[in-house]
């Protein structure tokens, strides 16, 4: 068995895996170069995700690569397309979207236990992200995940600072688990990170990230993938981010066919 056999089989049983050296040299300035572009010109889908009063500054940004050729190049990555379909077990990988988010050094704002896929408007079971650090991210700020969470059910995505039900409507999807209960629902794990490291999960694992309380920056770039099973799923919401501009091009419970969502693999 290799090694990325052995990642695809824990992959499949916990929903996360970490990825050592996943980016080279060339891949890991795409993603500087790529964060740094999206951030010195804010587009309409940025949001500032920390609090006036923060000491820090949390910043994050949606669908970036449409507008930062460094982001979109990285996001073609054949090495990372490999990966993702592997991880999968897909025979095809169709890049989705990304997601920039930095957190200034001293940034005290967390990012709540929370499930990416019910924000989106896509169903299927071959989902991956790539969460990207291009700092070194010590244990305490890195990003932690439930193990084998991606296995149960969806719960109801909420806005991170005010905790509001902007998409499913109160009541239709199980709350979070406390995840501080004892024994906690699931176990978690989180790892320390060097640049070029990624963190590969499943859409439906839940996952948390801590503050940037130590000095200094923590920049990412999360890339999302899917594969085969991967449909447009129209809501009656705006998702986050938002494809309006594209949905009128999809079919519901279709594949999703469009030059936004280009194939990477093979």
């Amino acid at each position: 068995m290799t090694d990325q056999d052995e990642l695809a089989e824990r992959f499949a049983a916990e929903g996360a895996v970490v990825v050592r050296g996943a980016l080279d040299h060339d891949e890991l300035a795409l993603a500087v170069d790529g964060i740094e572009a999206a951030i010195a010109r804010p587009g309409e889908r940025t949001i500032v995700a920390s609090r006036d009063d923060d000491p820090g500054w949390f910043v994050e940004d949606f669908r970036c690569a449409e507008r930062v050729p460094a982001l979109a190049r990285l996001a073609r990555s054949w090495s990372l397309g490999a990966l993702a379909a592997r991880l999968m077990g897909s025979d095809s990988v169709c890049f989705h979207h990304d997601h920039v988010l930095v957190k200034r050094a001293g940034t005290r704002q967390a990012t709540p236990w929370h499930q990416d896929q019910p924000y989106y408007d896509v169903d299927g079971r071959q989902t991956v992200s790539f969460w990207i650090p291009v700092d070194r991210v010590p244990e305490a700020a890195s990003l932690e995940v439930a193990l084998g969470s991606h296995r149960g059910p969806w719960y109801l995505p909420r806005t991170f600072l005010d905790e509001q039900a902007r998409w499913f409507p109160e009541g239709s999807l199980a709350e979070v688990p406390d995840m501080e209960a004892d024994p906690p629902p699931f176990p978690t794990r989180r790892w320390a990170l060097e640049p070029g490291d990624l963190i590969a999960f499943h859409m439906a694992t839940l996952h948390r990230a801590g503050p940037a309380s130590s000095g200094d920056d923590r920049r990412v770039v999360s890339l999302r993938y899917v594969g085969d099973d991967a449909v447009h799923a129209p809501r009656a919401w705006t998702t986050s981010p938002d494809f309006g501009d594209v949905a009128p091009d999809l079919v519901a419970g279709g594949a999703l066919d469009h030059p936004l969502f280009p194939v990477v693999w093979p």
